[in-house]
């Protein structure tokens, strides 16, 4: 039995390779380690955002290459045990986290409870901790087994935005009572409008590509969607938050001149236009500021551990989760070709808003 690795090239992320080896077994564990089979992870613009960001915020740390050219994208999925030397985690059990696009991950199990564990290998020690923890689905309760695609697709995405929700909560918006969204039909996107419309207090706009119109109005969590080619349209004397979904720094540029000091926040978070990044610097209104979800996470003061915010955290979760069935189309793909292919379309920036990709590298 083979392991398998797809990797990409670190300077040119359409250029990508598969690496096999000789597949690990109990005998290559050391103490605290644990094997998991890597059995399905989703596929979304925000793993494209990992590789494009991958030297500045160090996520081709998490699963290095022996050749520092080539990186291992990392994703959001579910593994299981095949062979552990972990107190408190058997063979068989599964578990949710970060992961490689790979077939088979050795970790080394450390702070072992009954909800999960982190991951104490070497070189992920120093990176943030939101990363390196591994979730027992038998004791999440955000878990549904019918609704683990979904889990995989969106609950990692999910996440970011409820801690951009809860940052402009605390900050009071701003001032503003208007949060400009561009990529209006990314999925990290549609978190946050899903999130700051329950609010009922702030208005909602996306910005998103004529083809997509359609699907960003359908969604019913904004309250305008404007096409990119019609800005001047947007009521420049709007206070407003814009955030960046997109990484489009000519958008940014405009944006900011439009609204000049009526610009009361600028946050960038994803860059599903990687290939148009740039554009933060010498801009009227407030600098652009990246908001990194790990980071505010550890700085925010919530408590994850708390019983109280799990359950609001569950309850939130499912209600916009459940929401993806009237918007989401699950494509599930196994094999090489079609996880390569899967992630090239990703990686074009003009795969259909309504796809999710389900992938797995067994045949």
């Amino acid at each position: 039995m083979t392991s398998t690795d797809f990797e990409v090239q670190r300077a040119s992320l359409n250029t990508s390779r598969f690496v096999s080896t000789p597949a690990p077994t109990m005998g290559d564990l050391a103490e605290r380690q644990v094997l998991f089979k890597v059995d399905a992870f989703g596929l979304s613009a925000n793993n494209i955002t990992y590789a494009v960001m991958g030297d500045m915020m160090s996520y081709w740390n998490f699963f290095p290459s022996s050749d520092e050219q080539m990186g291992r994208v990392p994703v959001w999925g579910f593994a299981d045990v095949i062979a552990s030397r972990a107190t408190g985690i058997e063979a068989g059990e599964r578990f949710y986290g970060y992961l490689p696009m790979s077939t088979h991950l050795i970790v080394n199990a450390t702070r072992v409870d009954d909800s999960g564990f982190m991951d104490a290998t070497p070189h992920r020690i120093d990176l943030p901790a939101a990363y390196n923890r591994y979730v027992r689905t038998s004791n999440d309760p955000g878990y549904r087994a019918t609704k683990e695609a979904e889990h995989m697709l969106l609950q990692p995405l999910f996440i970011t935005s409820f801690l951009i929700d809860h940052f402009l909560s605390v900050n009071e918006g701003f001032g503003a009572k208007t949060v400009v969204l561009s990529s209006a039909s990314s999925k990290t996107a549609m978190a946050l409008a899903y999130l700051l419309s329950r609010r009922g207090d702030v208005d909602v706009v996306g910005l998103t590509s004529k083809g997509n119109m359609e699907f960003v109005e359908g969604l019913g969590f904004y309250n305008k969607t404007v096409d990119y080619a019609d800005l001047n349209t947007l009521d420049a004397t709007e206070k407003v938050v814009y955030v960046d979904m997109s990484g489009d720094g000519e958008l940014r540029v405009a944006l900011h001149n439009h609204y000049t000091d009526n610009m009361m926040h600028s946050c960038m978070v994803g860059a599903t236009h990687y290939d148009k990044l740039g554009g933060a610097d010498n801009l009227p209104g407030p600098e652009p500021v990246l908001f990194f979800a790990p980071g505010y996470a550890k700085d925010s003061g919530l408590n994850w551990g708390s019983p109280d915010l799990q359950a609001v955290l569950a309850e939130v979760w499912t209600g916009f989760v459940d929401t993806a069935e009237s918007w989401m189309d699950i494509t599930p793909a196994r094999g090489q070709d079609a996880v390569k292919a899967a992630y090239l379309e990703m990686l074009s920036g003009k795969s259909n808003p309504r796809a999710g990709f389900v992938l797995s590298l067994f045949e």
